[in-house]
Order: structure tokens, then sequence, then C-alpha cells
């Protein structure tokens, strides 16, 4: 078993790249929400600054795909809300155990969220148009969705494969 986790541990670069990449794209949709946000408040009050109608759309579909997307960061480092009181009153193997269970269940929602999400991106998003940009699809109001929900399965793998290694490794009596 240890040749294996040898084998597929050289993916982990991989993991990283894409990681980076993710954590990237939510630092730019994060710019943008904040430098066009600015613009439309500032917009307001300030006469030669414009306020276009189109600034509340685009900031509320950056913001639906960050959150998302970093939802799917924290599946990577292991940072969502969870449960931990316990934590130190069961045996490590059947808290991996437990871990692995969740995942599992987490894992059926990403695929749900890709392969359900993606229709409604199809079907839904090409019957209309954002109200304030007539030129652009509804499709990408529902983008975020299948999209995390591919970034979900990607980390998700990495996760059951970590939990899984850590089965095997730890030691009974620790």
């Amino acid at each position: 078993m240890p040749s294996f986790f040898e084998k597929f541990d050289k993916i982990k670069p991989a993991y990283d790249a894409i990681y980076d990449v993710v954590l990237f794209l939510c630092k730019i949709l994060l710019i943008i929400d904040i430098l066009i946000t600015t613009m439309a408040v500032t917009g307001r009050y300030v006469e030669f600054i414009p306020d276009p109608a189109w600034s509340e759309e685009v900031v509320l579909s950056a913001m639906s795909y960050m959150a998302v997307l970093a939802a799917a960061l924290a599946i990577r480092k292991n940072s969502h809300i969870r449960m931990t009181a316990f934590d130190k009153y069961i045996p490590e193997k059947a808290l991996i155990v437990l871990d692995i269970i969740s995942d599992v269940f987490v894992f059926a929602l990403a695929i749900v969220m890709l392969v359900v999400g993606w229709q409604y991106a199809v079907q839904i998003g090409s019957r209309g148009t954002y109200v304030s940009m007539p030129s652009i699809s509804r499709f990408w109001m529902y983008f975020p969705i299948p999209l995390a929900g591919g970034a979900m399965i990607l980390f998700l793998i990495e996760s059951i494969y970590n939990h899984t290694k850590r089965f095997f490794i730890v030691k009974e009596g620790k």
C-alpha cells in the first residue's frame, strides 16, 4: 500500500496548481467586486462618476462565483465549520472513517451541483439575458454552481485520498 501512496502523492503539485488558480480567480473577483461597488456607490453622490445600470448584476454575479469557489477551496484546506468537540474522545481510526463518510456525502452533493447546476445553466440560462445587459446570457448567472461542483469534486478526491492514507498510516493506540 505505501507504494500506491508514493505514486499518488506525485499528483499533489497538480492539485496545488489548481488550488492556486482558483484562489487567484477568487482574488480577482474580489477586486472586481470592490472596484465596481466603489464606482457605483460613489457615482450616486458624485456627478461626474458614472453609476452604470449593470453594476449591481455584475457585482452579484462576481460574488456568487467567489462564494462557491471559496467553499471549494475550504474543502481542500479542511477549514469548513465542523463539530470537533468530541474528536478527542473518539479513536483516531474511527474519526478518520467519519471524515471519509462526511467527504462521501459532500462528494454526492458536489455531483448534484455539477449535474443539476449544468442543466439549469444550459436550460434556464439559455432562455434569457441579464436585465441591464441584454447581450449577455443568463447562463453566466447559473454557471457558478456547476463550476463549484467540479472544483469540489477535484478537492474531495484529494481529501478522501488523504483520509485514506492517514487511515493506513495511523498506528493503533495513538
